[in-house]
């Protein structure tokens, strides 16, 4: 039983070590998609694609996909990259891929010079984005705000906040996102309704 449970956690970890851009982006939407989102269908849908595309070009170059950890975000045109790249040159590469992909309007360049992340540092990332979200759940205080406009990114402890939200709302997303713990840093890539 021992012996099956640490072979799960093997190939687990396994599957979280790997490199290579992987797109396992939702290309549908639903009904509640469009209410939680200020961005209309066609937007989404060109953001999903941007996505799409970006992770399908760094996959195709296999320097990329041997020796790097990218995560790629759009929303509304404005498109994240995360993650690490072992030299410059790879981290220009990955930008020049990204930044000529139709629909997009602006390139966040967030790759770190370095190895890539470890299966650990990249779980606690994913804590940290469920934490955050978790607590965005709970604001009851704004009107007309739902927390899925809100997309929550976290590299290296770093969160990444993205929206199209008025101001008043990136100032309280801000601040409750500061509460949650092992945050090392808050960047917001919001774009402002007002």
């Amino acid at each position: 039983m021992k012996t099956s449970f640490l072979l799960i956690i093997l190939l687990t970890n396994f599957g979280i070590i790997a490199c290579a851009p992987v797109a396992n982006k939702k290309t549908t939407l639903t009904a509640q998609d469009l209410a939680q989102d200020r961005r209309t269908r066609e937007i989404i849908l060109s953001d999903q694609a941007i996505e799409s595309e970006a992770y399908s070009e760094l996959d195709s170059e296999n320097k990329i996909k041997k020796l790097c950890h990218i995560n790629i975000n759009a929303y509304n045109g404005a498109t994240l990259i995360t993650g690490e790249a072992p030299t410059e040159e790879l981290k220009a590469k990955i930008i020049s891929l990204v930044q000529v992909i139709d629909n997009v309007k602006m390139v966040h360049d967030n790759i770190k010079i370095a190895k890539p992340s470890s299966p650990e540092s990249q779980s606690n990332d994913q804590f940290i984005t469920q934490t955050v979200k978790t607590a965005l759940k709970q604001i009851r205080t704004l009107p007309d705000f739902d927390p899925a406009m809100i997309k929550v990114v976290t590299e290296n402890g770093i969160v990444y906040l993205m929206g199209l939200v008025h101001r008043e709302e990136g100032t309280v997303v801000i601040n409750v996102t500061k509460l949650q713990p092992n945050i090392r840093q808050i960047i917001t890539v919001f774009e402002y309704a007002d």
